[in-house]
């Protein structure tokens, strides 16, 4: 959804954004669908992120690889790398597979979150 709508943003169909970069609309289409893995490299990243607009370090480029990494089932780096918040993972995802915890809480837990980094 994120490569879809910032390309969208551009005002470009897939096929015009990838006939103007160089892109494969085949492989393209398949990653903004989920059906195939985003690049792990930041070679290609930065390339997809150059034609999206998006600057390398910038909250969107964080976000695009964070999505990138954990669309491929992986934990960014940036969160393995701080010791203290990964003993606190298993803890979040004993919390989020506990039954009944509600997608409304989970939500309202992501939205406060996103209010506190801003």
């Amino acid at each position: 959804e994120f490569f879809s709508a910032k390309r969208k943003a551009l005002g470009k169909t897939l096929r015009e954004f990838c006939r103007e970069n160089g892109f494969d609309a085949g492989n393209l289409s398949k990653i903004e669908r989920g059906i195939q893995t985003p690049p792990q490299g930041k070679e290609k990243r930065l390339q997809y992120a150059s034609a999206l607009g998006i600057k390398e370090g910038s909250e969107d480029w964080l976000e695009f690889c964070d999505l990138a990494t954990i669309s491929a089932g992986k934990i960014p780096s940036g969160i393995v790398a701080n010791k203290e918040l990964m003993a606190e993972v298993p803890v979040l995802f004993r919390s989020i597979r506990k039954e009944g915890f509600e997608k409304e809480r989970i939500q309202e837990l992501l939205e406060a979150l996103k209010k506190e980094l801003r």
